[in-house]
């Protein structure tokens, strides 16, 4: 193993490390059942915020949007700001509204909101598909990381990833993973920028004057065949990035642990301006991965310019010590979003699962702690045996998917849920069903049939503009035909959904 591949290991072994004694430090704070779920709801704005910025800023973040900005030029801006609109959606939304339900899960929520079990499972289904789907590109990303640097073999970053979110998880739930996600958002920035910040600063002082690429690259749309509707394309990936946002269950579950609706929108305000910085930075790599890199070797993922940058622009040591940062950051990325989609589905795995089959075996006493961790293995085993044998795709495409069903699903239940009530029980299923089968189905036959072309390929591949108003018709037209299948306690539901906190205590 060269040095940069020792270096590289070290950033690694340092960064799993500090994960694992944050964790265990915290675990001596974490007994009851609302400090496993919801860290006790006393997570300050500025710390949840880190903590969200730590954990949404997964793989397709970190490499694979500089990456997709390398390959695409202009076009690939879209991604970065899909993810961060996605967070002013959010706020205008659904942020207050979420905490005042008093939930743990997005399960929980559809089911005081809904009175329905029937739903409820529907939820918990669609978080555990939505969790494995986001975690599979996390382990791949893991796996060909180490091994570019190494030489690795790719099963060896994965289950490092799956040894340390499983401990760090299980050790003190969401307190344990607050902490950890908002000490490795700063960990990720520095990493990313001060790396970006020296390449740039070489390029400037050798040339004098910003990096020139071509003007293809700089203008969107150029050298794109019009058959292939690329501005519904585009349109189809910005709704599908800013509305399956507020879908996604690992950001919906950090929005249970602010103190108050109030802090829940302080919290997003914060997180936009954390997006936006780190965003910021990963231009930087596509930009000059363009100049330095003008082409990649036949086989080599675009993923991999971030890594393979340094090299081309620092002789000798210092692009080592760069590449090691650069790969410690990666490490965190995949450390604290796969631990935030574990947090995600082990609460949900426990309270549909673990908790139901415990109870009929031990009559009830279970204790609540033990089935949290049985979860948070099982929660996570899964997704790493299926990637070891799911295809390598590039992280930023991958991740879309994830992206596309949640909005589909749960953007819709979400939206009517806090803002319309006469959302009926059957119409909500209805629009989770119908978004569900709709963005699966169009990425199943899309991945098998391998139809990219024309219309039909446009359509498969970025359903999320037809399949979104799919499943607000079906929810809105169910629910205008069952307005007995309207829960009784809708209206009260909506006031404490919507009422400030400052309002109810000084009743």
């Amino acid at each position: 193993m060269d040095t940069t591949g020792l270096l590289s290991t070290l950033a690694v072994v340092v960064v799993c490390a500090v994960t694992l004694w944050l964790s265990l430090f915290v675990l001596r704070l974490s007994r009851r059942t609302s400090d496993f779920y919801v860290a006790g709801r006393a997570v300050s704005p500025a710390r949840n915020a880190a903590a969200i910025g730590g954990e949404y800023l997964s793989a397709a973040s970190f490499l694979g949007v500089a990456g997709l900005i390398y390959d695409q030029g202009v076009d690939a801006l879209w991604y970065p700001i899909g993810y961060t609109v996605g967070y002013l959606v959010l706020l205008v939304l659904v942020a207050a509204p979420l905490r005042r339900s008093g939930a743990y899960t997005l399960p929980d929520f559809a089911e005081a909101r809904l009175e329905s079990r029937g739903v409820r499972h529907l939820c918990s289904l669609l978080v555990v598909f939505i969790g494995w789907l986001y975690l599979i590109p996390q382990f791949h990303g893991a796996g060909f990381t180490l091994r570019l640097v190494t030489g690795a073999p790719l099963w060896l970053g994965s289950l490092v990833v799956l040894v340390v979110v499983v401990l760090s998880v299980a050790a003190g739930g969401m307190r344990s993973i607050t902490l950890v996600q908002a000490v490795q958002y700063w960990l990720k920035l520095t990493a990313l920028a001060v790396p970006a910040g020296i390449v740039l600063a070489v390029w400037w002082s050798t040339h004098g004057a910003g990096p020139q690429v071509p003007d293809s690259w700089t203008l969107p749309f150029t050298g794109r065949d019009p058959d292939e509707h690329y501005l519904y394309r585009t349109f189809s990936l910005i709704l599908a990035l800013s509305l399956g946002t507020t879908g996604l269950p690992h950001v919906v579950v950090r929005y249970y642990t602010n103190p108050d609706g109030s802090a829940a929108r302080r919290t997003t305000v914060r997180v936009l301006a954390l997006l936006g910085i780190f965003y910021a930075v990963t231009v930087v790599y596509g930009v000059l991965g363009r100049v330095y890199l003008p082409t990649l070797e036949a086989g080599v993922r675009h993923d991999t310019v971030v890594l393979r940058l340094p090299a081309e622009v620092v002789p000798g040591l210092p692009a080592e010590v760069l590449t090691a940062a650069l790969v410690g950051g990666a490490f965190a990325a995949f450390v604290s979003t796969s631990s935030g989609l574990a947090f995600a589905v082990t609460g949900v795995v426990n309270q549909d699962v673990i908790r139901p089959i415990a109870g009929r075996l031990t009559g009830g006493d279970q204790p609540e702690v033990t089935g949290f961790r049985i979860a948070a293995a099982g929660s996570v085993l899964v997704p790493y045996a299926v990637s070891q044998v799911f295809p390598e795709v590039p992280l930023a495409s991958f991740v879309t998917l994830a992206f596309v069903i949640a909005a589909s699903t749960f953007f819709p239940l979400l939206a009517l849920g806090v803002w319309w009530r006469r959302l009926s029980v059957q119409g909500a299923a209805a629009g989770l069903v119908t978004g569900a089968v709709l963005a699966i189905g169009s990425m199943v036959v899309s991945l098998t049939r391998n139809t990219s072309t024309g219309w039909t390929g446009a359509l498969l591949t970025h359903p999320a503009a037809w399949t979104i108003p799919a499943a607000f018709a079906a929810a809105v037209g169910v629910s205008l035909a069952t307005p007995h299948g309207v829960p009784a306690g809708a209206g009260r539901t909506l006031v404490r959904l919507h009422t400030p906190e400052e309002v109810t205590q000084q009743r």
